[in-house]
């Protein structure tokens, strides 16, 4: 059923507002109304008829949406249909107790005819109980049809109960439908009658309102003439005042643009200074391809310089420039250190003791990315599972010599097998660490570190360096995602 509302337009006449232009004409005794546009541009609009609707017209129209509404569909008719539906299913819900009754009373009947003749049968023969048995079966078949009818009934009575229970609903809720209707139309003829108050009291102000415009008609000409000449001398001087700081500010850019630069062409300058004079006075140089796939070696400048390396306490260290503070990369206290991942875009230093005196090696910038990396691992995201071909170089620290495994680093887990039997497999978790190598190995470039728990530690050697970056970087990706962070040991 659908709620009827009509609707009552509230209308409201709004106090014109006076504003002043340029364009402003003097030719009536009010001042006109306008509005302005673009580069303060006055748009003339059409005047508009000051004359009102009438309270009488207002009232009238609004008498008229009621009787229309009134002769609408009632909602209380469709209630008493309802009433009356709900009338005659229970007149049909008692016809259907009474055939209920009657047949109940037809099955006692057929039972007591049917043991009377079962009696007669006992008592008969020849010709008059071939008949008797005749009448048992013409019995057993009424009592067959009865039961049919029963059957039907109960159907018809299921039926009748549920349109009745539907008719009850349906009556239910249009008395309540009735009601809501009800206090729809007395809120709606109070808001009628609000308009109606504020129509008039509209039309009183109005009158008001053009009684005291007349009334201060010379103050208005004389503001007039005051806000024109203010906003000739704001168009004048705005622009010019707004440009010249516009260039001004364009020029400040351009300067701090330039010291900036020149700030850090210093700073180039003076870290290559600084590292020229460091490597005369360094007995040490790193040597390798400072990008990320490649291997730095710390080796000794000059060759009549006898310094042993192995003799030698080394750490290598991790930061973001130069000048920032830096951090020790755990078990990388060798000689050799293969750039992971996690190095791209910082400077690498290692510091080295050796009798007592402490020397630092940097590397000339930052490590450079691997070219194909990126794509690398974006064709692997698109598998669940990415699988790399790896052999078990050491297991808990011990060396291991074995055949080709299978890595596979999934979303929530990473395995180690060859065929069906699974050397590890775990699920990312903190005591999980997986790391680039930083012991000195064979191939370091290709090789890293992975403890699945605490007890079993491996480390695995890829078939190229970029297999090996792209296991880890997929590795802790999949691990940030599970709100793990994989680390190397005491990172």
């Amino acid at each position: 059923m659908t709620k009827v509302c009509p609707e009552i337009e509230e209308r409201t006449l709004s106090e014109s507002v006076v504003t002043v232009s340029l364009d402003v004409s003097f030719a009536s005794n009010h001042f006109p109304t306008y509005k302005l546009g673009p580069d303060n541009q006055i748009i003339d609009e059409p005047k508009e008829d000051e004359k009102g609707p009438s309270v009488k017209e207002t009232v009238e129209k609004e008498t008229e949406n009621l009787s229309d509404q009134h002769k609408r569909l009632s909602v209380r008719d469709l209630a008493s249909k309802f009433d009356k539906n709900l009338a005659a299913a229970v007149n049909l819900s008692d016809e259907a107790k009474l055939r209920e009754v009657a047949s109940l009373e037809g099955h006692v009947m057929l039972k007591k005819l049917r043991d009377a003749l079962e009696y007669m049968r006992g008592r008969t023969d020849g010709q008059n109980k071939e008949d008797v048995e005749k009448a048992i079966s013409m019995v057993e078949a009424l009592a067959v049809k009865l039961t049919q009818n029963e059957g039907e009934l109960i159907q018809e009575k299921f039926e009748v109960k549920k349109l009745g229970n539907f008719l009850k609903q349906a009556s239910e809720d249009a008395k309540k439908l009735v009601n809501q209707e009800k206090s729809f139309a007395c809120a709606e003829i109070e808001s009628a009658r609000a308009v109606v108050l504020k129509l008039g009291e509209a039309f009183e102000e109005q009158e008001r309102s053009s009684e005291a415009s007349r009334a201060q008609g010379p103050d208005v000409e004389k503001l007039v003439e005051e806000v024109q000449e203010a906003r000739q001398i704001k168009r004048m001087h705005h622009p010019t005042k707004v440009m010249g700081m516009q260039h001004e500010l364009h020029g400040l850019r351009n300067r701090i643009q330039e010291k900036y630069m020149n700030s850090v062409k210093l700073h180039q300058e003076i870290a290559i200074i600084k590292r020229v004079e460091e490597s005369k006075s360094c007995p040490f140089v790193l040597e390798g391809t400072q990008s990320l796939g490649s291997c730095l070696r710390i080796c000794v400048n000059a060759p009549d310089n006898a310094i042993d390396l192995s003799n030698c306490s080394i750490q290598w260290y991790r930061a973001a420039c130069e000048t920032s503070r830096r951090e020790a990369i755990s078990g990388a206290n060798q000689s050799i250190y293969a750039p992971e991942p996690f190095d791209v875009g910082r400077i690498l230093q290692a510091d080295i003791l050796s009798n007592g005196q402490k020397f630092t090696v940097t590397t000339d910038g930052p490590i450079d990315p691997d070219s194909g990396l990126q794509s690398r691992v974006e064709s692997l995201m698109r598998k669940s599972n990415s699988e790399f071909s790896v052999v078990i170089s050491q297991m808990n620290g011990q060396e291991y010599a074995s055949r080709s495994h299978v890595f596979t680093v999934g979303k929530t887990r990473i395995k180690l097998s060859r065929g069906w039997i699974t050397k590890a497999r775990e699920i990312y978790s903190t005591s999980m660490q997986l790391c680039g190598v930083r012991d000195n190995i064979k191939a370091p470039t290709k090789s890293l570190f992975w403890q699945p728990r605490k007890s079993l530690t491996f480390i695995l050697t890829f078939e190229s360096e970029q297999e090996r970056n792209a296991a880890i970087v997929l590795a802790r990706k999949y691990a940030f995602d599970c709100n793990v962070t994989l680390l190397g040991p005491d990172d």
